[in-house]
């Protein structure tokens, strides 16, 4: 006879079966049947309690980057749900794996205005990849199936499945199959090999390539793929802020970050190329600038698995739709090998002038009683974290500095907010990935802004004791919006100063480790510190207020229009 088993079981026997490692999620009364048997499954399925629905939504998001395997989470309905939204949003940005399950009245009850009842249906569809109410239990290992399949292939992103209380308790036959199929759904699309062949012609005839390697790269698990054919075109590979990782910070070829931030190199030659291979990237604002600047010059040509990428913000002169492993792989025997010699020591003679320049940005100075800067704080933690680090940032100056001092020498090792900004992304996020990369080092960079809109999961690394070191840039501001009252609006600070709590003995509270630092002469020690415990540790680096985030590329200028300063701009001539 059919074994009968509650919808509930259903859920937590599909979630084993599909090989889950962690739960994040929070309880509520909507979702308890569903709790209630995950009880009996922790010996293959470990929960994670979190303190926020928020910060368990990052957490899986931190999980699913550094392991390429969708994040899951689950908690109850009404606010529970509602308070999911800006993790979805971050993750469909940033295509993100996550299957989200969320508690839901009774089916009779729907449209009652039940207590906790709210149309999670309606607020979540605009920002998952797939959205779906299961109001009977027979329908559950389907919609599971089905959620992680369409969560984990194509261009991979967050899916909800609504689970109403009656689904949960009601009985439905046991078995589950794993979804490798869904018509009209097709997420691995076949490379054409006549646009493969047009684009090593393209590369073979070019004097100035420039490949732009996007998160794409990383998600097909390409960055072999990318690191052969550069070497055998001889093209230099600049990444956006996701991208960073795919190919090692040391290798010669790659010669930095694009984008707003971005190094000199990359910036002033993308308006210098002759022929641009986008792989991976979808061409974001803050990586182009005005459209009708960017890149006049070139010819462009787009690798992407996402066909409504295609001509989206930066009209190309070809497309190839497709996974980004598969086709750099098909493209690599037909292209030439090359020699772009003058044209690859043009992007260092750039980034070498970038480096005099700035250099006091960086803090390369002698002063060992002034405060730390954020670009000395992360190129120290930096070089003591050693290789295979992981750098988790929230958003801001903390996010831009960490990213452009840290040095990658393993791919996945760059975890970050890109497409939604949010403040509050970092601290959950190091201990997702923490907990899905336990051998790895996790250093996560933080603003006292972005900290206090997730502190309470010092909580959940309390509870679990996840080893993650939290380099605090404390400067009392919002300071990446300081930074633009400064620039940009007459240094009107408006709502940006903050008084903060003693972040240390917050840390006391929670059983964590902590340290402060205010001079240059105490940060290597400090960070030694930091680095050599086995325990969870924050280490506050009281930074000057004025400290700002050059080189920076303003709002509306092109790419190759670089502030290195509040008065010097860097724009070679032609």
């Amino acid at each position: 006879m059919t074994e009968k088993i509650t919808g509930a079981e259903a859920l937590i026997r599909g979630l084993a079966a599909e090989n889950t490692e962690l739960v994040f999620g929070y309880p509520g009364g909507y979702i308890i049947p569903v709790f209630d048997k995950l009880y009996d499954f922790t010996d293959r399925l470990r929960p994670i309690l979190t303190r926020h629905e928020q910060g368990a939504m990052h957490a899986a998001q931190g999980y699913a980057r550094v392991t390429h395997r969708p994040g899951v989470v689950i908690v109850t309905s009404g606010p529970a749900a509602t308070n999911l939204i800006t993790g979805l949003s971050d993750a469909m940005m940033d295509s993100t794996p996550l299957v989200v399950i969320t508690g839901q009245a009774p089916s009779s009850m729907l449209g009652t205005d039940a207590f906790q009842e709210t149309d999670v249906m309606g607020i979540t569809q605009p920002v998952t990849k797939w959205s779906f109410q299961i109001r009977h239990a027979s329908q559950v290992s389907e919609a599971l199936a089905r959620a992680f399949h369409i969560a984990s292939t194509g261009r991979p992103g967050p899916v909800v499945l609504d689970f109403t209380k009656d689904a949960q308790t009601g009985l439905t036959e046991a078995g589950y199959e794993p979804c490798r199929f869904i018509r009209s759904y097709i997420s691995h699309p076949e490379v054409n090999q006549f646009d493969v062949k047009r684009l090593a012609e393209m590369i073979n005839h070019a004097e100035r390539p420039m490949i732009l390697a996007g998160q794409g790269v990383t998600i097909s698990e390409a960055e072999t793929e990318l690191k052969t054919l550069a070497e055998k075109a001889d093209i230099p590979v600049a990444s956006t802020l996701l991208g960073l990782s795919a190919l090692p910070s040391g290798h010669p070829l790659f010669k930095g970050m694009l984008g707003m931030h971005g190094n000199f190199g990359p910036n002033i030659n993308t308006n210098r190329a002759d022929l641009i291979i986008a792989v991976g990237m979808r061409f974001d604002d803050r990586v182009t600038g005005p459209t009708d600047s960017y890149a006049t010059q070139a010819k462009i040509a787009h690798i992407d698995i996402d066909e409504s990428e295609f001509n989206k913000n930066i009209r190309v002169d070809l497309k190839i739709h497709g996974d980004a492993r598969e086709t750099l792989a098909a493209l690599i025997p037909l292209v030439n090998k090359a020699c772009h010699k003058e044209w690859n020591e043009s992007f260092d003679i750039h980034n070498a002038r970038e480096h005099d320049l700035i250099a006091r940005e960086a803090a390369y100075g002698t002063d060992p009683d002034k405060a730390p800067t954020m670009g000395e704080t992360a190129r120290l933690v930096s070089e003591a974290a050693g290789e295979g680090a992981i750098l988790v940032t929230d958003v801001g100056q903390n996010q831009m500095l960490s990213s452009r001092y840290f040095r990658f020498t393993a791919p996945r090792s760059i975890i970050t907010s890109g497409g939604l900004g949010t403040m509050g992304f970092g601290l959950p996020a190091a201990i997702g990935a923490k907990m899905g990369a336990p051998h790895r080092g996790v250093y996560l960079f933080t603003g006292d802004g972005g900290l206090q809109m997730t502190i309470q999961e010092l909580g959940t690394i309390m509870q679990y004791g996840t080893p993650v070191k939290i380099i605090l840039l404390n400067n009392n501001f919002l300071g990446n919006v300081r930074q633009w009252q400064s620039l940009f609006f007459n240094n009107r600070f408006s709502l940006t100063e903050m008084v903060n709590p003693d972040f240390g003995k917050l840390c006391d509270a929670y059983g964590i480790e902590s340290v402060s630092v205010a001079t240059r002469a105490e940060l290597p020690d400090a960070i030694r510190r930091l680095v050599d415990s086995p325990r969870p540790m924050l280490l506050n680096v009281n930074i000057d207020e004025t400290d700002m985030v050059f080189p920076m590329t303003p709002p509306g200028a092109a790419v190759d229009f670089i502030m290195i300063n509040q008065a010097e701009t860097y724009r070679p001539e032609s």
